[in-house]
């Protein structure tokens, strides 16, 4: 019986999450007067919001170059609100910075990300695994499965127990909708409860810990530590006492509970995208998500402020 010739290879299937600008949101788009008078009167405000947009449209011209020369079967979503479904993609690619990838990983599971840091020099991008320039060589070894990956731990979150979230990344927040209000809860760790006031408070897994909670006092983990860490913001105790909670360390299988005591909270996932409402009363839990996140170009030993490149990995 003849050979069978071996079966054509289907194209790679990719979500590409792009980043919209602010120069592209505020001039373009709305054509806010106000940007446009402090455009066209050179107001410092505004002086790096065309250099940024014609930055990230310039790497995105790159991305979509790469892809297409690799033959890829793209899924293009502009801006970081869109929803998708990451199920049967062999990549996602966001093109932005790390609120771009942030907001596009709590729509992917299973499948890797990879992170293009579309204008470096006005972003944040610890967790891109590449920069503009670097594009074409990370995906393609992204797609050859040869670009390095670290596997990194999220967090769940239920409000009554019920789900509000299993993938969160970088942190949560919980505080009063004004930012000028007092936060009131209840903390439970173990068997030890504390009531707090403060302005609320930031809890994450290790990937966030060189993020908003190193900025409020917390401690910076090891990437691929499995620890919750529970930093609070601004505590507020007139008479010298010290909140026995205001830093704490969640170990894996633990979980931190928080009874709500103001009326109108809110709790934000990873940036302000992504959040749910709390009233007085409404326990919250935190605790290790079953599923973690691939990131693709990322070392596990990264630092906090150390840069990326695709070619040294």
């Amino acid at each position: 019986m003849p050979e069978q010739p071996p079966a054509p290879r289907r194209p790679p299937r990719v979500a590409l999450v792009v980043k919209r600008s602010a120069w592209r949101i505020y001039r373009e788009e709305r054509k806010d007067p106000r940007i446009t008078h402090l455009i066209e009167t050179g107001d410092a405000a505004v002086a790096r919001l065309k250099a940024s947009h014609d930055a990230h449209e310039q790497t995105v011209r790159e991305v979509k170059a790469a892809l297409d020369a690799l033959g890829a079967k793209v899924e293009l979503l502009v801006g970081a609100v869109q929803s998708f479904d990451a199920d049967g993609l062999d990549l996602v690619i966001t093109v932005g910075g790390d609120g771009t990838l942030l907001s596009a990983s709590h729509h992917v599971g299973d499948v890797p990300i990879l992170g293009i840091n579309s204008a470096p020099g006005h972003s944040v991008g610890f967790f891109c695994g590449a920069t503009s320039g670097e594009a074409a060589e990370a995906i393609s070894k992204a797609l050859r499965g040869s670009l390095r990956s670290t596997v990194l731990t999220r967090m769940q979150v239920t409000v009554n127990d019920r789900l509000a979230t299993a993938r969160v990344l970088n942190d949560a927040l919980f505080c009063h909708v004004s930012p000028a209000a007092t936060s009131r809860y209840v903390i439970r760790l173990g068997r030890a409860e504390e009531e707090q006031k403060s302005s609320g408070f930031w809890v994450g897994p290790a990937a966030g810990s060189t993020a908003a909670q190193r900025s409020a006092g917390g401690r910076v983990l090891p990437l691929t530590s499995k620890r919750l860490q529970l930093v609070v913001r601004e505590p507020y105790t007139p008479h010298g006492e010290q909140y026995r909670f205001r830093h704490a360390l969640i170990q894996p299988g633990a979980s931190l509970v928080v009874r709500s005591k103001t009326h109108d909270a809110r709790l934000f996932f990873d940036g302000p995208i992504h959040s749910v409402s709390v009233g007085f009363g409404d326990v919250m839990e935190f605790t290790q998500a079953a599923q973690s996140l691939t990131i693709l170009g990322l070392s596990a030993k990264r630092k906090w402020g150390a840069g990326s490149a695709a070619s040294r990995g």
